[in-house]
């Protein structure tokens, strides 16, 4: 057995997904097929909780649901102590049906309207708001056992441009003078508990940056603590621990990200008077990214002007990163895997009438030919996530492996999922 990326290894010239060949997997449940392994799940979650909580016990990891939104994944994280990070209601909703209790669940919105504001006070979950000019329209329906907001920290990273979240250009979060008032304003409304939160960026590798921007976020909320009055509970660093898409791409040091931040809160806390505040993570991606692999079938192959076209069964209705950011995913032919690249360069597209419609540009690999099963790797986070209808195509299945055992954990879409909630008028009908 030899191992080529998380999940995938090679027994036999065969790619296999844990105890499973994955060419029987496309086989059995059709493609294309997201394929989680569950082991790899169990795996990252124990690695990134380790890393932070063996130097600062007091730790709560808040899986952000936006990433990945599968029950099946959902209700293994919780039985493994996860909380969760919501960013709408329908994500609260699907977090208590997973078994996450109100008090493990935070809910992060972006312009929220009244009902939502509304529907989380009544789910007793906490509440994170992105603007202090929401606490107003909040108190309308309520007081909040425990408040926060969200702290733009004037800096901000991602892998790409879209994945920056912090700085100048970016509609998230409050300034430090503003988020005084808001504090200052929830103190007047009585609420005696309280939060503070950032989430400054994306599919971060540099290890350097989550201790650096954890520091800055200790010392704004250390001077809005002084200036209001209070302390905070938890301090919330939000996620954004990226992933290896590319092969020279180094996997993040955690350890090291767990250990620095740590340290940092095991130290300033007490300097800032900040009392001893619950070490808060959000991580999607780092969690579920790598644990997912996505097959498509080749069904055709065409020469272009400057390239050669090989159309699958997956595009950007399948996998809409590509075409979102330019994000690269690695894939292999699945049933050629020890065969040569040949030399010429390809372009894997799907089957959208869109010239965005592309998975992978440039790359060589072995003769395809129709038929053949391509991989295309860490599909996990906002891989289905993203998924649409688009073009009328019905959204893939999912299935979860766990050693030689595969459960279907979402059945594939047909045509009548597209007419599911659709009206014909009377009027119409003759």
């Amino acid at each position: 057995m030899r191992s080529i990326e998380p999940p995938l290894t090679v027994r036999d010239k065969i790619v296999w997904v844990g105890g499973v060949n994955i060419l029987e997997l496309a086989q059995q449940f059709g493609t294309p097929l997201f394929v989680t392994d569950e082991n790899r799940l169990r795996d990252n979650y124990k690695r990134i909780v380790g890393a932070f909580a063996s130097t600062y016990r007091k730790f709560s990891l808040q899986y952000a649901l936006k990433a990945n939104n599968n029950l099946s994944i959902l209700r293994i994280l919780r039985s493994m102590d996860s909380g969760a990070d919501c960013s709408c209601i329908e994500e609260i909703i699907l977090a208590k049906k997973a078994g996450f209790p109100p008090n493990r669940i935070i809910y992060t919105g972006n312009f929220n309207s009244d009902l939502e504001l509304n529907m989380a006070l009544k789910e007793r979950v906490m509440i994170n708001l992105d603007d202090t000019a929401q606490l107003t329209r909040l108190m309308r329906f309520g007081r909040p056992k425990t408040l926060s907001f969200r702290i733009n920290p004037g800096v901000g990273k991602g892998k790409y441009a879209g994945l920056v979240f912090g700085g100048k250009r970016t509609k998230f979060g409050v300034d430090e003078k503003k988020a005084v008032e808001g504090y200052l304003s929830a103190k007047r409304f009585g609420i005696r508990h309280f939060g503070i939160h950032m989430m400054s960026g994306s599919a971060i590798l540099e290890k350097e940056y989550f201790p650096r921007v954890a520091e800055r976020l200790l010392k704004i909320a250390g001077r809005i603590a002084k200036k209001v009055g209070i302390e905070f509970e938890f301090i919330n660093i939000g996620g954004g621990f990226g992933i290896p898409y590319k092969p020279s791409e180094r996997v993040l040091d955690i350890q090291f990200i767990g250990k620095e931040v740590g340290e940092l809160f095991m130290k300033l806390p007490s300097k800032l008077s900040l009392g001893t505040p619950t070490l808060m993570i959000e991580p999607g991606r780092y969690i579920v990214g790598d644990t997912t692999v996505l097959l498509a079938k080749v069904h055709g192959k065409k020469k272009g002007a400057v390239t050669t076209y090989v159309g699958t069964d997956a595009g950007m209705n399948t996998l809409l990163r590509p075409a979102l950011y330019g994000a690269y995913h690695q894939v292999y032919v699945a049933n050629r895997i020890y065969h040569r690249p040949s030399p010429e360069n390809i372009t894997i597209c799907g089957q959208i009438c869109e010239n965005t419609d592309v998975i992978a540009e440039g790359r060589r690999l072995p003769s395809i030919k129709e038929g053949d099963i391509l991989a295309i790797l860490n599909a996990g986070a906002y891989g289905f996530a993203m998924s649409s209808q688009y073009n009328n195509r019905p959204r893939a299945a999912e299935v979860l492996v766990n050693g030689s055992t595969v459960d279907l954990i979402r059945e594939r879409e047909t045509v009548f999922d597209l007419t599911l909630h659709q009206k014909i008028p009377e009027r119409l009908k003759n």
